[in-house]
């Protein structure tokens, strides 16, 4: 595998850092996957599966999210993504890299795949760009929250006009997360709903740009953001015969140990999504590349990709 990186200016003005893959031989490459990463971490942590799609002839793009990583560049400017519309701008940075992408690889499929907040965003992209794509891949996520997504907004809303929109909202971070580790007690640490692997867990929480509180300017911004996601003009938007795979563990919070991702399959069926596949693996968690079934679930999703290219 090679590995290199590089930045791009986004449309609004920021620099966004990207992490790039790809098999030692670049006339092997036989397609693309381009990789949303989750909230409060970075797009390194998926270097493991990379390996793995590079070894099977994909090439792996991964751009650390604005107010994350190496895009925020410092601990002091992680968890802020714009002056405003921060969600939306970071729906069109990975819009953006898609089109570097296909510049640098014409003619190659590519697969848009999304971790947890990352996976919102390719909510919101497939509603965009999706006739863009091959394939698109939903890990950790959920469907249509409702009232409880109208109540967070307009608590979101009051803590940025009250702190200001760069200020670490503890009470936003305790309404979302709060509760996400209490069918794991005894605890061990505040994120074993992530996985029942404890290294991974460990090693998570020694990274300082990992688990950091965000601002209330996140927190509007995305729960905003998430708010277009259950617009039925916006679902009408997602092509057709666009392929998603959505899997998640059925003791993952943030899909409801199962519920939430049943309800968002349910809907892409509604809407006339012909090819969507929901997968729900036992006893896992949150972030199921790092649970103790992951060779599983990586494999599952290379057999996925590779039955899903263009004939």
């Amino acid at each position: 595998m090679v590995c290199h990186d590089f930045r791009f200016k986004s449309e609004e003005g920021t620099e966004i850092f990207v992490y790039v893959w790809t098999p030692e031989d670049p006339a092997t490459i036989k397609g693309i996957v381009q990789i949303s990463h989750g909230m409060a971490e970075t797009a390194k942590r998926y270097e493991r599966f990379a390996k793995i799609l590079t070894n099977s002839g994909f090439a792996v793009y991964a751009n650390d999210h604005r107010g994350h990583g190496k895009t925020a560049g410092t601990l002091e400017k992680l968890g802020y993504l714009a002056d405003q519309d921060g969600f939306h701008w970071l729906v069109q940075d990975l819009h953006q890299l898609s089109q570097i992408i296909q510049e640098k690889h014409p003619g190659l499929p590519l697969f848009l795949l999304g971790h947890s907040m990352g996976s919102f965003a390719v909510q919101r992209y497939i509603m965009l760009y999706g006739n863009e794509l091959q394939g698109a891949i939903l890990s950790g996520s959920n469907g249509r929250q409702g009232i409880a997504l109208d109540m967070g907004l307009r608590i979101a809303q009051k803590e940025a006009e009250k702190h200001g929109r760069t200020a670490p909202s503890e009470k936003m971070d305790q309404l979302l997360f709060g509760n996400f580790n209490r069918r794991f007690r005894p605890n061990r640490t505040s994120f074993d709903w992530l996985s029942r692997d404890t290294a991974e867990v460990d090693q998570y929480i020694s990274d300082p740009f990992c688990g950091t509180v965000f601002t209330t300017g996140f927190f509007y911004d995305f729960l905003t953001g998430l708010k277009e996601l259950e617009k039925r003009e916006n679902l009408n938007q997602i092509p057709k015969d666009l392929p998603i795979l959505i899997f998640s563990g059925d003791k993952d919070p943030v899909g409801k140990n199962g519920r939430g991702v049943k309800r968002l399959f349910r809907t892409y069926k509604r809407y006339g999504v012909k090819d969507v596949e929901l997968r729900l693996y036992s006893e896992g968690r949150h972030e199921m590349f790092n649970e103790t079934n992951r060779d599983e679930v990586m494999t599952d999703v290379i057999t996925w990709l590779n039955c899903h290219m263009p004939q």
